[in-house]
């Protein structure tokens, strides 16, 4: 049984937006802290006023304990960060991201994204992590050296791979809240990333009057916008 047309789409878009943003980084390089602060604003609008919301009305409708919703957040969070503790080429670390256990956490992290796509079934999750995935993407072509087609070739397929896991499944009324709650600690993870990549660097006295920090308000008071225009 195939992927879902709107869950591939979405996996495809997020594959659109890492290659688009390793190649913006080889033609344009000083400008990627931008655009990992957009992703991050956008992140953690659809995480907090998105799913989360609606991962608690989900408990209370199908009658659970409420208090797995932000155990399983928590728990997605930490696996992911398990994962991005690895090598992902998104935390901009000063050595080049090379080697298998470095490819193992890339792959990880992007199969947990894809996941993300299929678990959340929102159009606003998949533009969220199309951000996210540029930005991915503009770190990777800024760090890469070696086997840059490669490692793109990874992060594109890697998110296919996580949606097809968690579509193969059907997943039942109870289980929806938690599964909710787990994308969210997903995204949280990736606007932690985005926020770290943005604001390295900077003075803790000019954090918000830099240009990141202009870029996360206003995509989160577009995001903010878009989801309750999505209703």
């Amino acid at each position: 049984m195939g992927l879902p047309g709107p869950v591939l789409a979405g996996a495809g878009l997020m594959a659109a937006a890492t290659v688009a943003g390793a190649w913006l980084a080889r033609r344009r390089g000083g400008h990627r802290e931008i655009w990992f602060a957009a992703a991050a604003g956008a992140l953690l609008i659809i995480a907090g006023l998105h799913l989360l919301p609606d991962a608690w009305s989900a408990a209370r409708a199908a009658r659970i304990w409420a208090g797995l919703v932000p155990a399983a957040a928590v728990a997605a969070f930490t696996v992911a960060n398990l994962a991005t503790r690895l090598g992902c080429a998104c935390q901009e670390h000063e050595q080049q991201a090379s080697g298998v256990g470095a490819a193992s956490a890339l792959a990880a992290h992007r199969f947990l994204e894809g996941s993300a796509i299929a678990l959340a079934g929102s159009v606003a999750v998949v533009v969220a992590l199309a951000a996210h995935a540029f930005g991915e993407g503009l770190a990777a072509g800024a760090l890469l050296r070696h086997r840059v087609a490669g490692w793109l070739a990874a992060m594109c397929v890697s998110p296919v791979l996580g949606a097809a896991a968690a579509s193969a499944f059907a997943v039942p009324e109870a289980a929806e809240p938690v599964l909710l709650a787990v994308a969210a600690g997903i995204l949280g993870q990736a606007t932690w990333i985005s926020l770290r990549a943005a604001f390295r660097g900077l003075r803790p006295a000019r954090l918000l009057l830099s240009r990141p920090a202009a870029a996360t308000s206003a995509a989160a008071i577009l995001t903010t916008l878009a989801v309750h225009a999505a209703g």
